[in-house]
């Protein structure tokens, strides 16, 4: 979402009903109450965020509410496409690089928003299309989940591809006809380049179940059976003066897939039922042990980007609203997200030997295993390295790349050759593995690499 857009003409899917009855909380909790949104969140497990323009963090009034309130942040522009890679090849991270600054020395999370979106491309990129694009368009994935790796909790890698209405279907754009897999390619990128962020799809429009909802569910489904490393679905939660009745339902069947869920960019329309909406959604939320947090897009109602909506939980002098009580009251009385109880050992150890032999430790020195995200024109591999049962203080992976192949990038490895016999020789932080012990690196590349085998060195 951007507060530079025109408002959308539908900013909720509208089911009237008694919001109170529709979103009545069932669990309690024996936590003391927090006086804050952040700490009754953090209590309870979970995050409060808000969204962020940089350009504010010089002003007081602004970062008093926004320290104070809220332990996450999102960037409303600074992260995304146009922002970040406003000449091919040529990477700006100041806006996104203050953000994080701020974060960290604030002990907030942060959200990364948006990897790819077919709004806020740059001029360069809104004139490509097809294998140029689909390049293009992996390498900037890789170049800025790389830059940020570690510091981000979730990324949005993917925004508002599903079209509205009642299709289900996907939206027009120069990203979707480089291929209906660019999605996948895009999360499978994004894994390489930081494999410890959570990978999330962020849409509208999607508050109850709809066709749109629907579309992504079955695209999530998809994708968690396929093993495509996707681990959380954002819902914006643009809301008007009412709530889906179904909405916690339609959070729940989602999280029933096995990836978190996420309010990302609430807001909502000002009037007799803004209270009640925002207490609602929190509740929500907190009714259902995978949703992670909830982040209201903006800080102070003159941030906002809906105008004269006074869409959010702070009026422009930084007083709190109404909302704001609901919303607290929500987290206080909501139940913390369970952890898994330890498992005990048997009581009484087997007393017989296993009737099966031990299998055979791994060899020693190392094993790699490849896969590859392809499309016309260029691939992405990931590499598994294995370590045999001596371990490894070091590794290297070799590949024979096929003729018109060409290695372009590369990540958590350092290459030699980029066409032919290229080998990958590990970086400084995950060369030592102990006996079994697994890392990835990946590249990117033109051309084809189909067939090809890895072999495995270790030092």
């Amino acid at each position: 979402m951007n507060h530079r857009r025109a408002l959308r003409a539908a900013v909720t899917v509208a089911v009237t009903g008694a919001l109170a009855a529709a979103m009545t909380m069932t669990l309690t909790s024996t936590a003391s109450a927090g006086t804050t949104l952040r700490a009754s969140a953090a209590e309870k497990g979970r995050y409060f965020g808000a969204a962020v323009a940089t350009g504010k963090l010089s002003t007081s009034a602004y970062v008093t509410v926004l320290n104070r309130e809220f332990n996450s942040v999102v960037a409303e522009n600074e992260m995304k496409w146009d922002a970040t890679e406003p000449q091919q090849g040529q990477f700006r991270y100041t806006g996104g690089d203050r953000l994080v600054s701020h974060a960290q020395a604030n002990g907030m999370s942060v959200r990364g928003h948006a990897l790819l979106w077919h709004q806020q491309e740059p001029g360069w990129a809104q004139s490509m299309s097809g294998s140029a694009l689909r390049s293009a368009m992996i390498n900037h994935v890789t170049q800025v989940a790389t830059h940020f790796r570690g510091k981000i909790y979730a990324w949005d890698v993917v925004n508002e591809a599903f079209a509205d209405g009642g299709s289900g279907g996907r939206r027009d754009s120069n990203l979707q006809r480089t291929g209906n897999d660019w999605i996948e390619a895009a999360f499978r990128a994004a894994r390489a380049a930081d494999p410890g962020a959570k990978l999330c799809y962020n849409d509208y429009n999607t508050d109850g179940v709809n066709a749109k909802s629907t579309g992504i569910y079955n695209m999530v489904r998809d994708f968690k059976s396929r093993g495509v490393p996707i681990d959380c679905v954002g819902f914006q939660s643009h809301l008007g003066t009412s709530l889906a009745g179904d909405y916690q339902a339609n959070l729940q069947r989602f999280a029933d897939l096995g990836v978190d869920v996420q309010i990302t960019e609430l807001d909502v329309m000002t009037g007799g039922n803004q209270a009640t909406i925002y207490g609602a959604v929190t509740r929500a939320c907190m009714n259902v042990s995978r949703c992670t947090g909830i982040t209201v897009w903006g800080v102070r109602d003159c941030d906002s980007w809906r105008g004269s909506d006074n869409a959010l939980l702070f009026d422009c002098n930084g007083n709190k609203k109404a909302a704001y009580t609901n919303v607290l009251n929500a987290l206080n009385a909501g139940p913390s997200i369970p952890t898994d109880p330890p498992t005990n050992p048997p009581t009484d150890p087997p007393t017989d030997p296993p009737t099966d032999p031990p299998t055979d430790p791994p060899a020693v020195g190392c094993s790699a295993s490849v896969s590859l995200n392809s499309w016309t024109g260029g691939f992405v591999a990931t590499v598994k390295v294995t370590a045999g049962s001596a371990g490894t203080s070091g590794w290297n992976v070799g590949f024979t790349l096929p003729s018109g192949a060409s290695v372009t990038n590369t990540w958590s490895a350092t290459a030699s050759g980029s066409t032919g016999t290229v080998r990958f020789a590990n970086v400084n932080y995950n060369g030592r593995l102990g006996a079994g012990q697994v890392t990835e690196f990946g590249f990117q590349g033109t051309g084809s690499a189909s067939g090809v085998t890895p072999t495995c060195t270790a030092s």
